[in-house]
């Protein structure tokens, strides 16, 4: 093996490769042999497509060009189509958000007056999709809608209370079941279910999601009342049952509407998804409360489940396979690859993954999944410590899992390790682990970071001179925190972050408006609480140097964090760099940025770790 310092070692995966391995798709959808999806192309500009495969695995893009199906609901969108059993399909065509029925031509279905649409159903009668509107307002205005499949562009309104709806939800016999939750609350914070205008569980401290109608009588939802999302039965008088206590989740926060965690089969067991920090396909059976997993080659799956008979689809993850959309059979277990996000390229350059737990000073145990340095050529002069980097996911609610990324592979096979890191707030560990974040946005995800950084150079894994902090979104507030208040990194990485908490609560959108309620405090009493913890305003020459990217057209984080923090920088003398692309919304999607993006990432690690990349 060639002997080279960490961040020297030469690599056949290139930016170019994560790049275009860049290629993602979700919320896939079956009927009989027929599977649809979206996806979102290397090479489309970020267009999302809408994708068949027929029956005889022939795979053809759905809409006609000009046409993207992309819904704006909550800005964050989800589930933008949904497949007519029969013929047809209709989507929330991005530019204009209307809806369009789709088959042997494009119809619209909804009126040319801004709204937007997502979290489709088909009316119990077949005429009708019902889903959930949003009129644009200050605030949008959000309802459950009847639209009408003839053309007509007739709406009507089903719902119109709640400041929030999703899971539209009938029976066979015509009753309506949603879930529904107010500002300030988070939906994983507190949401209802509601039939037919009337609650029947949640709200408070209680966390109710994906309504199925078990007869006319009962429903089956996903509820946190044990301190873990957990299947329950609760009919029509609010008497709940627990269906299979456990400490797992079977489900996650909501971010996007439209996917489905569980689902009816028809002898009436549920396929289901559970675990802690990854989430497994298994079968339950509601009556005996027997939990069995389905053997399948991926670790973990997207909420995003959609079943016909005892076939079922969603997106499979691994740490050894791409990401992919995958049709399992239920009754012989052959588990299909309908479409794989990209081919494994290099495949021995991918690091292995570990996952670990550290102890942090007040007692509470951080999860993580640990990516050591790797790379078959090279191996580093003895004695010699790794420089690590710590990734810090975005929500702040939610978590990252152990599936393949050629981005992980980039840096690991240089010689850098990665630790992607579940700090206190993550999802996927129940309410306790979930709830440390409230009040404490910016400590204990900090204080998190800086344990599990302490403990990999306490464990004789990391040097502690060449310790690294990226992330994106609320990642790249953690990021920015820690560059501000502590002195263990030396080089911090964020895309997209948040440096003013006022700034961010005067221009963050509708869904998220009272997020910050929770996480820090209400406005205007905590105004002093905002400023003492954002990294704007406490800059310092002990600030390590800093690494900023930013879309133009974010309306998450718009550019106005990143600029007010550059100012600051320069006055004190702190090494940095601004990267801004002109059509890049909140998250890159063309490969030209992402390519320029992890160069500039790798640059700047290695004249801050001092090495000479190759």
């Amino acid at each position: 093996m060639i002997v080279a310092p960490y961040g020297e070692w030469e690599s056949p995966v290139t930016a170019a490769d994560v790049a275009s391995a860049r290629l993602r798709v979700g919320y896939p959808h079956v009927i009989g042999d027929e599977v649809w999806w979206q996806e979102i192309p290397p090479d489309s500009g970020g267009r999302t497509l809408v994708m068949h495969r027929a029956a005889d695995g022939t795979v053809t893009p759905v809409l006609p060009p000009g046409y993207e199906a992309r819904t704006r609901v909550h800005e964050y969108g989800g589930k933008s189509y949904l497949p007519i059993r029969g013929g047809g399909l209709v989507f929330a065509n991005h530019e204009d958000q209307r809806l369009y029925l789709v088959g042997d031509s494009v119809v619209p279905l909804t009126p040319e007056d801004g709204s937007r649409y997502a979290d489709f159903v088909i009316s119990p009668d077949g005429s009708e999709v019902w889903c959930v509107r949003e009129v644009p307002g200050e605030p949008p205005v959000r309802s459950i809608v009847a639209v009408a499949l003839d053309g007509s562009c007739d709406v009507r309104e089903l719902v119109n209370t709640g400041d929030f709806l999703a899971f539209p939800t009938p029976s066979p016999d015509g009753s309506l079941a949603w879930i529904c939750w107010n500002r300030p609350d988070m939906p994983w914070d507190s949401a209802e279910l509601r039939v037919d205008g009337r609650r029947v569980i949640g709200g408070g401290t209680e966390s109710v999601f994906a309504p199925i109608w078990r007869d006319s009588e009962s429903l089956y939802v996903i509820s946190d009342r044990s301190g873990w999302w957990n299947p329950h039965r609760v009919d029509l008088e609010g008497k709940v049952r627990d269906l299979h206590p456990v400490e797992e989740e079977f489900t996650e926060p909501l971010w996007q509407v439209g996917g489905r965690p569980f689902e009816l089969l028809p002898d009436g067991r549920l396929v289901v998804l559970h675990g802690r920090g990854e989430l497994r396909l298994g079968i339950l059976d509601p009556e005996t409360g027997e939990l069995t997993d389905v053997a399948t080659p991926y670790t973990s799956f997207a909420t995003t489940l959609s079943v016909d008979g005892y076939s079922v689809t969603s997106v499979g993850y691994s740490p050894d396979l791409p990401a992919a959309v995958v049709k399992i059979d239920l009754i012989s277990g052959h588990c299909d690859v309908v479409r794989a996000e990209a081919d494994v390229v290099h495949g021995e350059y991918f690091p292995s993954v570990e996952a670990v737990e550290f102890t942090g000073d007040d007692g509470l145990v951080v999860h993580g999944f640990l990516y050591p340095p790797s790379n078959p050529r090279f191996r580093a002069p003895d004695g010699e410590l790794p420089p690590y980097v710590l990734w810090v996911h975005g929500g702040p609610t939610g978590h990252s899992t152990s599936a393949l990324d050629v981005g992980k592979a980039y840096f690991t096979s240089r010689g850098i390790g990665v630790l992607d890191l579940n700090y206190g707030g993550s999802s996927g560990y129940g309410r306790a682990y979930r709830d440390r974040l409230l009040g404490n946005w910016g400590v204990t995800d900090v204080a998190d970071a800086v344990t599990a950084a302490r403990a990999l150079v306490a464990q004789g894994r990391a040097d502690s001179e060449r310790l690294g902090i990226r992330g994106g979104s609320a990642g790249g507030w953690t990021v920015l925190v820690a560059a501000t208040r502590s002195t263990v990194f030396s080089a911090g990485v964020s895309y997209f972050g948040v440096s003013d908490l006022k700034l961010l609560a005067e221009q963050t959108h509708d869904f998220e408006a009272g997020y910050l309620d929770s996480l820090v405090g209400p406005l205007p009493e905590s105004a002093s609480l905002y400023e003492e913890r954002s990294p704007l305003g406490h800059v310092s020459s002990d600030t390590c140097p800093l690494l900023l990217l930013q879309g133009l057209i974010d309306p998450v984080v718009p550019p106005s964090q990143a600029v007010a923090l550059i100012g600051e920088l320069s006055e004190h003398g702190v090494e940095h760099t601004y990267l801004a692309f002109a059509k890049e919304s909140h998250g890159f999607r063309r490969p030209e940025n992402v390519r320029a993006s992890l160069e500039a990432e790798i640059a700047f690690y290695a004249r801050v770790f001092g090495f000479v990349p190759r």
